[in-house]
């Protein structure tokens, strides 16, 4: 099992990052394909601060424990590829900062999945849904086109947005996946968000305990996908 993290956190990683993926496609483009198998088993997390491990370990991560459990449940006479998980999430990330990301990041790791987790931030800061949502299109237009799958996961906001905005919000996942017969984890953070003891003092991020349930919300769609059994298996120690 390979499990690579991209999330540097703050605002001078990322512009460090940036710079980096773009020397790194460079030379990507002059690379071989990888073999179906690789990509099969190649996963990109494209996310914001849900999917970076945002103020905890960051093996805590739902994505570090994904990883963790693809590992293990690999038999060990398998000739299948390993599995290579790249967490590219970044705090603070908006969907527009994700279109200018992707490209790049399809180049270098050339995904077989790509599980977007964006449009929180978009949400907190009010932009308009029909933008949210024209960016999210086109994140799954571009993945799709370099030959790889999606998985949407679908977001909620906090109630004090209204129900004018957060319901049409909370919508807008649920018909992008119809839309484009991609699957979708209809909430990321269902049975944590509503529980106080899960959450951090924003009220917004997942603590550590949190985490295994978030990962459990995605399992539950992306085991039947990578022919995972749907039994939790025992994550490696960290």
């Amino acid at each position: 099992m390979i499990f690579r993290v991209l999330n540097f956190r703050g605002l001078i990683a990322r512009a460090f990052i940036a710079a980096l993926l773009a020397c790194s496609a460079s030379a990507a483009f002059g690379q071989a394909a990888m073999s179906p198998a690789v990509r099969a088993h190649t996963v990109l997390v494209l996310g914001d601060s849900l999917s970076a491990a945002h103020n905890i370990a960051e093996q805590d991560g739902w994505v570090a424990l994904m990883a963790h459990r693809l590992a293990a449940s690999a038999p060990a006479q398998s000739r299948a590829p390993a599995w290579d998980v790249i967490n590219a999430s970044i705090s603070g990330e908006t969907t527009s900062g994700g279109l200018s990301r992707l490209p790049e990041l399809i180049a270098v790791h050339q995904p077989g999945w790509v599980l977007i987790e964006l449009g929180a931030n978009d949400g907190l800061r009010g932009l308009p849904l029909p933008i949210i949502r024209q960016n999210l299109q086109k994140l799954i237009d571009l993945s799709q086109q370099a030959g790889a799958n999606v998985v949407l996961l679908g977001i909620m906001l906090p109630p004090n947005y209204g129900p004018a905005y957060a319901t049409p919000f909370a919508g807008m996942y649920q018909a992008l996946a119809t839309q484009n017969s991609v699957p979708l984890v209809p909430f990321l953070l269902d049975h944590v968000a509503t529980n106080p003891k899960l959450m951090q003092q924003d009220g917004l991020h997942p603590t550590a305990q949190g985490e295994p349930i978030v990962l459990e919300n995605v399992w539950a769609v992306v085991a039947p996908l990578w022919g995972e059994p749907r039994t939790p298996t025992p994550a490696l120690p960290h």
